[in-house]
């Protein structure tokens, strides 16, 4: 199984869980806040509701479906992997001729950087 990177743009249901967090999070607050001020039931006895609440939407980021999940570090649809024969001292062509039709460019000639005496 490959490694699972949060991506902000994904749409996977593990990635739309752990984008709600911070949003469940307040919400909870809010309302144990509310609660407070009316006198229903004290902060200091409802804090372990926000761990139940922050603890519930790890368990579901966690055990979500990745089902269609978008890596951030993969190239966009249509572009294949360069090939590994690129290195710094031949460099890939721009990223508009990495596409399924047109092969890579060939390697350039290697050039002979030593000062004969």
């Amino acid at each position: 199984m490959p490694v699972y990177r949060r991506n902000r743009n994904c749409a996977c249901a593990r990635c739309r869980a752990q984008n709600l967090m911070g949003a469940g999070i307040l919400v909870t607050l809010g309302i144990l806040f509310l609660l407070d001020t009316n006198r229903i039931i004290w902060f200091n006895q409802s804090w372990p509701v926000l761990l139940l609440v922050i603890g519930a939407f790890i368990f579901m980021s966690h055990s979500a479906s990745t089902e269609n999940h978008i890596d951030p570090y993969s190239a966009p649809a249509g572009m294949t992997v360069p090939p590994a024969s690129w290195s710094a001292n031949n460099p890939p062509p721009p990223p508009a001729a990495w596409t399924d039709n047109a092969p890579p460019p060939a390697a350039p000639p290697e050039q002979n950087t030593q000062v004969k005496p």
